[in-house]
This record gives C-alpha cells, sequence and structure tokens, in this order.
C-alpha cells in the first residue's frame, strides 16, 4: 500500500505546492487494513524529528490499535460524534503536550511544537498511503486522568490513523458526501499582512 492507491480530493491551490501537501487530506473512513507497529514508528520519528521552541520537545503521544484496551480507553473519551466514525480507523492517537519547561515556567509554545509534531507525522503518513484525522472532541480532563497525566500536562487532540480507501458507505449519511467534496480554504490574502493587521469580513 502506497501513495499511488490514495483517493485525491480536488484541491484548488492556487500557487504551486507539493504534492504531499496538495494531495493529503482528512478522511473519517478507513481500509480495512491494519498499520503496522513499523507503519507506526516512522510515523512517531517524523515527529520526532519536528522543530520545538529550545528543543524542549514537549510532545507526548498516548496510542492504541483497534481491539487493544488503549484503543477502547482512548475512544471512551471522544465526544459521541467523533465515536460514530472514528469506530472505522485502524489505531486511535491522543496528542498531549507538557505546559512547562524543564525549570518550571509555562511553555507558551508547546501546543505550536505538537502541531509540528502532528504535520509531520501527517506528511510523513501520506508518502506511506496513511491518512490522519485529528480531533478537537476529546474530553480532555477525563483523558488526562484516565492515562495518568500530571496536572501540569493537557491533552490537546485525538488522531484518528488508518490507510486511505476506506468504503464511505460505513459512515452516517450525512457524512458521506464530506468523503468526497472539494477541499476550501481561505484565500491568503484573508490572513498574510505585509504591515499591520487588518480585519477582513468573512465570506
Amino acid at each position: 500500500m502506497n501513495k499511488e492507491n490514495t483517493p485525491l480530493k480536488k484541491t484548488p491551490n492556487d500557487h504551486s505546492i507539493m504534492d504531499t501537501i496538495k494531495d493529503r487530506w482528512s478522511p473519517r473512513v478507513f481500509a480495512d487494513i491494519p498499520v503496522s507497529q513499523t507503519d507506526l514508528q516512522s510515523l512517531f520519528e517524523a515527529g520526532r524529528w519536528a522543530a520545538s521552541s529550545n528543543n524542549f520537545q514537549p510532545w507526548n503521544i498516548v496510542w492504541g490499535v483497534k481491539g487493544s484496551k488503549s484503543y477502547e480507553r482512548i475512544m471512551n473519551h471522544l465526544v459521541e460524534f467523533n465515536q460514530s466514525w472514528a469506530v472505522n480507523a485502524p489505531v486511535l492517537m491522543l496528542g498531549v503536550i507538557n505546559t512547562k519547561t524543564p525549570d518550571g515556567k509555562d511553555n507558551y509554545h508547546a501546543l505550536h511544537d505538537l502541531g509540528q509534531f502532528t504535520a509531520n507525522m501527517a506528511l510523513q503518513a501520506h508518502s506511506m498511503g496513511i491518512a490522519i484525522h485529528q480531533m478537537a472532541g476529546v474530553d480532555f480532563e477525563a483523558a488526562k486522568k484516565e492515562f495518568e497525566f500530571p496536572e501540569e500536562y493537557h491533552v490537546a487532540t485525538a488522531i484518528a490513523v488508518g490507510y486511505y480507501g476506506g468504503d464511505k458507505n460505513n459512515l452516517n449519511e450525512d457524512l458521506q458526501g464530506a468523503e468526497t467534496s472539494p477541499r476550501v480554504r481561505k484565500k491568503q490574502d484573508e490572513f498574510i499582512f505585509n504591515g499591520n493587521f487588518v480585519k477582513r469580513e468573512s465570506l
């Protein structure tokens, strides 16, 4: 299984970007193919080499494969909407940050650094024909308690992982259209400023 088998969505990019970025997307259904330990270690290794402020590397990943206790423990803390489709994923993860620096100060960049870890992981995954879908819908405090993280840690995101190519008919009908609809992003002039910030009206 590799990226040649990845179902592509229309990405109406306005400027040239590399295919790994253009073609990556976040499905809610996945092929019925296990993600091996070797594959997961490649994803984690890609994340490991992400940049971080002062090289503090404040990220932590909890993971479980479908059928395992860790998977069910993660699933139990997703909101109901995410549970409805994440059950399709062969692997579930939690992205957790240490909100303190090694000397105990607030690390205001930790969430940004976890984002870089996850972006690296997503691009590595896409190159292997694997998709990841990040979720904000998690009971953060309950998940932190479940996995026994100390107070200074924060469960920032959940992540579903699996190979592209799932059958959209395995989703609720109201979610099926999102699997084939074109990708949408704001235009650059809505968020890029060569100087002072100027408020833009939402489209």
